[in-house]
């Protein structure tokens, strides 16, 4: 047998395998195939069905793989990341930074393929600590993602 052959026989093998298929002709080998793959692809769509439309508060700060806040001198470092995009989030965070008196002194921020947020609040009262601030940004972020 040539060497092409024996690489056809063989990549024929691992689809029959990799598909659970009892067939041994090569066309019923592909059909087996492509309905495994239709198969995988109703499973993909379910899945993402369900991560789209649950809006539980552990799923709502899934999106979100970070939440850091240090204190500083005169008020706060935050930093907030996902590793996707989340439209309407920045002004969900400013609004919490204004309801706990913050003022951004200064931010960057990067929304187009992730969302990143680096910001230094100054605190106007004095009177909050970062878990305060941490938690109010937590709780932006479920808002903003129940309400999507």
């Amino acid at each position: 047998m040539s060497s092409k052959k024996k690489k056809k026989a063989a990549l024929y093998e691992k689809l029959r395998a990799a598909t659970n298929s009892n067939a041994m002709n090569k066309t019923s080998i592909i059909v087996d195939a492509s309905k495994y793959i239709g198969e995988l692809k109703k499973k993909v769509d379910r899945l993402n069905h369900e991560i789209g439309t649950s809006s539980t508060p552990q799923n709502s700060l899934s999106a979100v793989r970070q939440v850091t806040v240090e204190t500083l001198e005169k008020g706060f470092l935050i930093n907030v990341f996902s590793g996707k995009n989340c439209p309407g989030l920045l002004v969900s965070i400013l609004e919490a930074f204004e309801e706990l008196g913050l003022d951004v002194l200064d931010a960057r921020v990067s929304c187009e393929d992730n969302f990143q947020l680096e910001a230094i609040g100054g605190d106007q009262n004095q009177g909050h600590d970062a878990q305060v601030v941490k938690q109010a940004v937590l709780q932006a972020i479920h808002n903003w993602n129940g309400g999507r």
